[in-house]
């Protein structure tokens, strides 16, 4: 530092000038000499380029700007005090190179900038080498299509729970980006199942509008598919495949019973809940699949209440089966109007049909 006083002495003058495109290539000088030299700069040295760029850049205009953030993007051990200055700037044109590719950007800075910035900003954010689930989070309850698609395309992004949840239940709609959520290894069974579910039905209602006289066929086409993709899905499964033979096994024992699928739910185990209620109820494991996974409820109170489970039990399975969406209590108080007033003999019925239905092939996906 000690050999560029005169540069430095300068810049006082370059930062109190009105004149922008003074400022412009004081920053250009700067910026050039700390990317020369510095591997020789002490972390004092940084903080103090960092303080002078982040004067410098304030008054200068979009286009300066934006060629200076482009620059920096990928400057390894660049001023972190720039580095956020430009990151949080309205432009995204300036923004976005940073927020895409710095190092010098925490978790952080990177939820907070997507919570609070534009979309352009989010979908910046998305193309990062790697994401944390905190981040991936923001961007796929706040983000457009753009945005959710970018996000879940990235192979270096975590999710959470809620961030895969949030991502099938909004690609209901939208076949790419349902595709790019099939695609990613790491997506839980439940959601995978979910996806396909939503999928088959914006596949059918499009179908059977196009041509209601092949409705029939097009539910047949498409219920088949989706049990064939739960299937594959469920044999490349480790944990699906321990959840079959040990619940199995419990049936088999005669240990299998009401308190155990009560365990199982409450402890969120999707492969466990489904096998013990598929066991318990006589019915194909990808059927309740289904079932554990749609948005309405009227068929998992028609299944617990023909196998003689309680109301808490029930419950427990509705719960479960919301997932993220939390029921309210006047839906829970509404599902236990209808679990009450449900005879067990009509519920018996209606088991018997839905066994009935999948014998002889003509399975629904609703």
């Amino acid at each position: 530092m000690h050999t560029h006083e005169n540069l430095i002495d300068q810049l006082e003058g370059a930062m109190a000038s009105k004149d922008l495109s003074k400022r412009a290539e004081a920053l250009r000088r700067v910026t050039d000499l700390f990317v020369l030299e510095s591997d020789k700069f002490t972390e004092d040295d940084v903080s103090l380029f960092g303080d002078v760029m982040s004067k410098l850049v304030e008054g200068i205009e979009l286009a300066a700007r934006a060629a200076f953030g482009s620059r920096i993007a990928r400057m390894s051990g660049a001023p972190s005090k720039v580095v956020r200055i430009l990151a949080f700037d309205d432009a995204v044109e300036v923004a976005a190179p940073v927020l895409t590719h710095s190092d010098q950007l925490d978790d952080e800075a990177l939820v907070e900038n997507a919570r609070t910035k534009s979309q352009g900003h989010l979908l910046a954010i998305s193309g990062r080498k790697t994401l944390v689930a905190a981040v991936t989070d923001v961007l796929v309850d706040r983000g457009n299509q753009l945005v959710l698609t970018g996000t879940a395309r990235n192979q270096g992004a975590a999710f959470s729970d809620f961030g895969f949840s949030t991502l099938v239940q909004k690609s209901r709609d939208d076949a790419g980006l349902a595709m790019c959520i099939w695609s990613r290894p790491d997506i839980p069974r439940r959601d995978l199942v979910r996806l396909f579910v939503q999928a088959s039905q914006v596949v059918r209602s499009k179908l059977e509008a196009a041509d209601p006289r092949r409705a029939g066929l097009i539910r047949a086409a498409v219920a088949e598919a989706s049990e064939e993709v739960q299937t594959l899905a469920r044999a490349g499964s480790h944990e699906a495949a321990q959840a079959q033979s040990s619940v199995q096994l419990m049936h088999g024992s005669g240990r299998l019973d009401e308190a155990s699928l009560l365990e199982f739910a409450q402890a969120k185990s999707f492969d466990k809940t489904t096998v013990a209620l598929s066991l318990m109820c006589d019915l194909p494991v990808g059927l309740i699949e289904r079932v554990m996974v749609q948005s309405h409820s009227d068929q998992l109170v028609v299944i617990t209440k023909a196998i003689g489970l309680p109301w808490e039990t029930c419950k427990a399975l509705l719960l479960f089966q919301a997932g993220r969406e939390v029921l309210t209590q006047e839906e829970l108080d509404r599902n236990f109007t209808s679990f009450s007033r449900l005879q067990v003999k009509t519920a018996r019925t209606a088991l018997q049909f839905y066994r009935l239905r999948e014998r002889t092939g003509e399975r629904t996906t609703h």
